[in-house]
């Protein structure tokens, strides 16, 4: 017994059916991926809740891509626009702002250590620029910039005079 074709299902020609199958393979996002997917699935006959159940896509998502798609007949119609993303956070601290301060070192501008932390740095360009930065954004934007941040290391310069009595006989020092 042969079902009767939803309306969405009969708009379909087998031209589409190639032009998504090829859009398929060469779609390298997920998200196109999945969307390609759920349309390509209700072109070759799947009834549309069992396209969401494969795809994870919502019903309605899935009326509303194969709707998009019908209007242009086009692949690229269902794919993600540009987005700008969020804006940047302190523009005013740039990039050369950042290493001509880490030219300097702390104790220049009365702070009680020789090394940069970017902790430190992060208050340091904070103040000196009004502009608010985070530590965890500073660490980023130098990562971007090649710069690696380590916690210094606090050696002392000789060793204990009363070391062997601390760690025993037995130990070497």
């Amino acid at each position: 017994m042969k079902r009767v074709a939803e309306p969405i299902e009969r708009t379909f020609t087998d031209r589409d059916r190639q032009r998504l199958s090829r859009a398929l393979r060469s779609a390298e996002a997920a998200r196109l991926f999945r969307r390609l997917q759920a349309i390509l699935l209700v072109a070759e006959g799947r009834r549309v809740p069992d396209v969401a159940a494969i795809t994870g896509l919502a019903r309605s998502s899935v009326y509303h891509l194969v709707r998009q798609y019908l209007h242009t007949h086009d692949v690229s119609s269902v794919a993600d626009d540009a987005r700008t993303g969020r804006p940047r956070v302190a523009t005013a601290i740039t990039d050369e702002r950042i290493l001509d301060e880490l030219r300097r070192t702390p104790s220049v501008f009365s702070y009680r250590t020789n090394v940069w932390t970017v902790e430190l740095l992060a208050v340091h360009l904070s103040t000196r620029y009004q502009c608010s930065i985070s530590p965890r954004t500073l660490r980023r934007r130098m990562k971007e910039m090649g710069l690696r941040s380590k916690r210094p290391r606090y050696v002392y310069s000789e060793k204990e005079p009363h070391r062997a009595q601390k760690k025993g006989r037995l130990s070497g020092s």
